[in-house]
């Protein structure tokens, strides 16, 4: 990753205070200090350095890499996810600028061929749901005047760690030996998700499918060696010599002639040829494994595929799972799907404030930036203009009383 220092105006007052810091990330008061924290873990605990860093593994990482390559009904549903959540729009309350934030967030580069805000809020939530962290980056102009870029950062190149406090966070470059800790942190986002109590780090929304994916992927896997089986037909060929004393002779000699016999009717066969196989005496064909049967995986496929499709919180339509259910129980699946994309979003809402605030400051606009996100769908809007409606009613009956 790249860190970039800002240089003002020294001629501006405004950003003299300070020393070589942007005004903006100081107040006007010194922060003021908490007091210890009765139930943090004591560095003192033998146990403390496995909770302190907690880092995101190079194995989890691959591990939740290959999930969704391998099982695409869980790469969909990531993708869906991200899609559903939605735009947004971002004012702070003044017209002008209001039209310069617009043009930020549409024209801002992201990473090397990556072009709007939108865009980077995207694969950072593509990133906080497969590895429960997502890492990003703000790079500044080199004369400080403006936002350059917005940098999707990966996780294997960092580690995350408590600071100081139970209260601070660390970010450190991962070294030969030895962590760096990063030189402008305040340029930096991190968004955990779901983070267990007392820990910095959050889990991946992968959690649990592990198992569940190496089961169907076995099912898969023995479903298709047995098509193959069947496909490509194995035969068994068996001479049996009769009593006659000149075929028990020489059964060896015709044990050979038939299967090579055989060998060139099958090679023929799969160069397009029809050639028939002929022999004397008493020769039995069969087809090896004709008389098994194939397991029935309609139902242990659909049991593991309820457990992913819960997991991830997404009706099974969505992911093209023709699953009987009832109108009312698609509701329900659908307002259960709105409070799951509520809650990213008060996960992303501090990212986009924190980027936009960035971004005002450099140009000396004091205004706070507001997130408005767009409805989710449609169907939401005329619910909710129907409860409207049943309440005026009621309202109007109850004061005509």
């Amino acid at each position: 990753m790249i860190f970039m220092r800002f240089h003002l105006a020294a001629d501006n007052p405004k950003y003299r205070k300070g020393g070589n810091r942007l005004a903006f990330f100081r107040k006007g008061r010194t922060a003021p200090v908490c007091e210890p924290l009765q139930t943090a873990r004591s560095t003192a605990d033998p146990l403390a350095g496995y909770t302190l860093r907690t880092p995101l593994t190079i194995g989890e990482i691959r591990l939740y890499e290959t999930m969704r390559e391998a099982v695409p009904v869980i790469d969909a549903a990531i993708q869906k996810i991200v899609r559903l959540t939605g735009d947004f729009t971002v004012t702070c309350g003044d017209q002008a600028a209001d039209t310069i934030l617009n043009r930020f967030c549409a024209d801002v580069q992201v990473g090397a061929n990556g072009t709007g805000l939108h865009s980077f809020i995207a694969s950072y939530l593509d990133q906080l749901l497969t590895y429960g962290n997502a890492l990003g980056e703000i790079v500044p102009a080199r004369d400080g005047s403006d936002i350059r870029a917005l940098y999707h950062a990966s996780l294997e190149t960092v580690e995350v760690s408590q600071g100081k406090t139970p209260l601070e966070l660390e970010i450190s470059l991962r070294g030969a030996g030895k962590n760096t800790p990063v030189r402008r942190p305040e340029l930096l986002l991190f968004t955990a998700l779901n983070p267990p109590a007392g820990e910095v780090t959050g889990v991946s929304l992968l959690r649990g499918l592990p198992f569940v994916s190496s089961v169907l992927l076995k099912i898969f896997r023995s479903v298709g060696q047995n098509f193959e089986r069947m496909g490509n037909l194995r035969y068994a060929v068996t001479y049996r010599p009769s009593a006659d004393g000149y075929d028990k002779t020489n059964a060896r000699e015709r044990a050979m002639t038939i299967a090579r016999e055989w060998s060139d009717a099958m090679s023929a066969a799969e160069q397009g040829q029809i050639k028939d196989f002929i022999a004397v005496g008493d020769v039995d064909i069969r087809v090896i494994g004709a008389d098994n049967q194939v397991i029935d995986s309609e139902v242990p496929v659909r049991q593991l595929l309820e457990q992913i499709v819960a997991k991830l919180s997404l009706p099974p339509f969505m992911l093209g799972l023709s699953w009987s259910t009832t109108e009312r129980m698609s509701a329900q699946q659908a307002d259960i799907l709105t409070s799951e994309l509520d809650y990213y979003r008060r996960l992303l809402t501090p990212v986009i404030v924190k980027i936009c605030r960035t971004f005002l400051r450099l140009h000396r606009i004091w205004n706070e930036p507001q997130v408005e996100w767009s409805s989710i769908n449609l169907q939401d809007e005329v619910e909710h203009a129907q409860a409207r409606l049943y309440n005026a009613q009621a309202d109007a009956l109850l004061r005509a009383e």
